[in-house]
């Protein structure tokens, strides 16, 4: 966790800095539901190694590909502002989700609609997380510079 937030800190002071020098708008901070510093509440979801370690490769195959339909779709309503896989590690993380939605509870039902978490192929944890508002950009940003498309 501390990892994590060494990586995600400098995000958040880069955001930080940049709305010092520029000016307020009022109108963008509605839209994304920002509060007077600019931040919101979301749901930090860490995937992790579940129990299930007997499927075979076919079924692992088609649960992945509807593990990335799933967080395709949940991008495009706005219910997931990131999500990507960590590098191979010691922990049995495999990978963050970090819902747009203000309760456990959302977020729960959101995660279990992920084909790979009702096989068991991963476990969620779930935690409220404080961040920049700004965070739901990212998707928007990152359709601009992605050549190639999941």
């Amino acid at each position: 966790m501390k990892n994590i937030l060494l990586l995600i800190l400098p995000f958040w002071f880069s955001i930080a800095s940049a709305q010092q020098e520029n000016k307020y708008d009022e109108k963008l901070a509605n839209e994304l539901g920002a509060d007077e510093y600019g931040m919101k509440t979301y749901v930090f979801c860490i995937l992790k190694t579940g129990s299930n370690t007997t499927a075979t490769p076919e079924e692992q195959s088609k649960l992945f590909k509807g593990h990335m339909e799933n967080i395709i779709k949940l991008s495009k309503e706005g219910k997931l502002s990131l999500a990507g896989p960590f590098m191979k590690n010691d922990k049995n993380y495999r990978g963050i989700f970090i819902f747009n939605v203000s309760t456990i509870e959302e977020a729960k039902k959101l995660v279990e609609s992920d084909p790979a978490v009702q096989a068991k192929i991963f476990e969620a944890e779930l935690t409220l997380w404080y961040c920049s508002a700004a965070l739901q950009e990212v998707g928007k940003i990152h359709e601009k510079i992605s050549k190639t498309k999941f």
